[in-house]
């Protein structure tokens, strides 16, 4: 029996297709489960898992074997139990107000056709109110490093069985903050997506204007991984959004964040310590920090719970609340029949204010990569959540409340752990449809660090080959596009990103084209030629026409051979501007060109 506790995307993935393990495993992972666990509301039976690798071995079967083309192939995962799974009972927390889910939520179809295969649903803080994980009849889910803490929530569960391994990834929901506070009290990632690139058909609404179903998982590749599978647009889902593939897929060498010019911990020191040295690390990296006034983020933060906001909880649970109000929690149905005292006329005049505060904080993001705030200021007790569960629960959403009303994407990540042992984390948040980029520099954050993934006591594994990002095109740039050229500027607008410097294959030649304003070089294949050098940008999809556009005769843009065998979008020229041109192949490149003119 292979101890698969913890395993990674990757690890599961070359264990199948080296024949190490086969689906049977799971079958006896999941009978190694504890049999006293909170985190679940519902496990897998023998019976449902059996349909499940039957069903996936027909999957396997049909694509000819091939198990790359079934990305989470044989991977264990579980889901929120707000989340339809077709067969099981969704719960949202609450037994009275259980119902049989008759098909997959769209999220769940994705990830089944992608091979993987659904272990159980997990606990939450009751219809997903809540960042405690202590408000459900199934009990409360305690913190998976220490159990006199809180988990966070309300995806406890779904953080909890990430966090002990017990399965690769799961999903979560996040509104207030449901997908990145229980990831940071349990030293894990949860990504937040973009609102509307995952669809919410199948998910018990908490806010349906806000709600965004989230991904927990031990590091950054893994979660972006599962991301990418249950994306894309659903007509069924009247918030579903598609991507427009405007925003940068990368964050360049030299990082650029904007921090909170003045931080709240709530006296939670260790935390406070914990993020100040987050803030030097990531200065080693590169990253400039620059200070940014936090009022507008604070102000909408508060509109969630304090203000006409919250009526749309009340909507979401009205027929509860009419039928069977003493079935809900006592502390959530004390929040949202707070709804109850608003007008149509507060509503209005609460989104007028959320749309101008959102102007504010998008504006000051512009020009940063991202906002580093902690993804909660402050971790509490169980005790310590019994004697004050509306305060303490405000302050854990301090930097989390204001994201899905600004319509933000965020990735939270594992900094360190306190001084008692417990974890602390940060979150990066950016604009909608930067997930990409947040992944990307979040890769590169778990990289830096030596952290165990989760509570596992197991490490980051070696990563993976880089891959060129979804939703973007590679284009290599010779001349006046290189980084500090003239040009340059035309790649930097769009939001493209310096990938690397590197070579084309040795059958090409240089040239420098007379009479063009600023000087320009033309590559052009050749029997004879060598390698020059170039650089490779990616740039955001819709950019590309635009970018194209803008380059003049005799120039284009072709398939490019680099030295290494792969083929990227390049720069090329027409022959018949090259008879008056001077060879400058003997250069090398662009720049050794320039630097001989002096």
């Amino acid at each position: 029996m292979h101890n698969v506790f913890g395993w990674t995307l990757g690890e599961w993935q070359a264990a199948y297709r080296s024949g190490a393990i086969n689906t049977d495993i799971l079958l006896t992972l999941a009978a190694q489960y504890p049999t006293e666990d909170t985190a679940w509301i519902a496990r897998a039976q023998p019976s449902s898992l059996a349909e499940q690798l039957a069903q996936l071995s027909e999957r396997l079967a049909a694509l000819g074997g091939d198990m790359a083309k079934l990305p989470l192939y044989g991977v264990p995962f579980a889901i929120k139990d707000n989340i339809d799974a077709a067969g099981w009972d969704t719960t949202a927390a609450c037994p009275e107000f259980a119902y049989r889910a008759t098909q997959d939520a769209s999220v769940l179809q994705k990830l089944r056709a992608a091979g993987a295969i659904l272990m159980g649903k997990t606990n939450l803080d009751q219809f997903a109110t809540g960042l405690v994980g202590t408000r459900s009849p199934y009990g409360a889910v305690g913190n998976s490093f220490n159990g006199d803490y809180v988990s966070g929530g309300s995806s406890s569960g779904s953080a909890s069985v990430v966090a002990r391994g017990l399965v690769a990834f799961s999903l979560g929901t996040d509104t207030a903050g449901s997908g990145r506070v229980p990831a940071g009290f349990n030293n894990i990632v949860g990504l937040k997506p973009t609102k509307g690139r995952l669809s919410n058909t199948g998910l018990v609404p908490a806010c349906r204007t806000v709600d965004c179903v989230s991904v927990f998982a031990l590091t950054v590749e893994d979660a972006e991984t599962v991301a990418h599978v249950a994306a894309g647009y659903d007509p069924s889902d009247a918030y579903s959004r598609a991507n427009p593939n405007t925003a940068p897929v990368a964050v360049g060498a030299a990082i650029k964040l904007a921090v909170p010019a003045t931080l709240e911990f709530f006296g939670d020191t260790q935390n406070q310590v914990v993020f100040e040295q987050a803030v030097e690390h990531f200065k080693t990296l590169g990253a400039v920090i620059t200070p940014v006034d936090f009022t507008a983020f604070k102000e909408l933060a508060d509109q969630l719970y304090f203000g006409p906001w919250v009526a749309e909880r009340t909507v979401a649970l009205e027929s509860m609340l009419l039928n069977q109000p003493e079935a809900i929690n006592p502390v959530v149905r004390g929040i949202v029949e707070n709804g109850r005292q608003y007008s149509a006329c507060d509503a209005y005049k609460a989104e007028y204010l959320r749309a101008e505060l959102s102007r504010r904080i998008n504006d000051s993001l512009a020009g940063f990569d991202a906002l580093l705030v902690p993804t909660s200021p402050t971790l509490r007790t169980m005790a310590e959540m019994a004697e004050e569960p509306v305060r303490y629960n405000s302050q854990f959403g301090y930097y989390t409340n204001f994201t899905n009303l600004a319509d933000l994407s965020a990735l939270a990540l594992p900094a360190g752990l306190r001084a008692d042992g417990l974890p602390s984390g940060i979150t990066l948040l950016a604009p909608a449809w930067h997930d990409t980029a947040l992944a990307h520099l979040g890769k590169r954050w778990q990289a830096s660090l030596d952290l165990p993934l989760g509570a596992t006591q197991r490490y980051l594994p070696a990563p993976s080959a880089p891959t060129q990002a979804p939703g973007c095109v590679r284009v290599a740039v010779v001349g006046a596009h290189l980084t500090g050229m003239p040009l340059n500027v035309q790649l930097t607008r769009r939001n493209a990103v310096l990938v690397e410097q590197t070579l084309t294959a040795d059958t090409y030649r240089l040239y420098a084209l007379p009479g063009t304003v600023p000087p320009k070089p033309g590559l052009a294949k050749a029997d004879s030629g060598r390698a020059i050098i170039v650089e490779l940008w990616d740039m955001p999809l819709a950019r590309f026409g635009e970018f194209v556009a803008e380059i003049p005769a005799p120039l284009g843009i072709g398939n490019l051979l680099l030295a290494d065998g792969r083929s990227v979008k390049g720069f090329i020229c027409e022959p018949w501007a090259l008879a008056d041109a001077l060879d400058i192949t003997e250069f090398g490149g662009w720049r050794a060109f320039i630097a001989s003119r002096g």
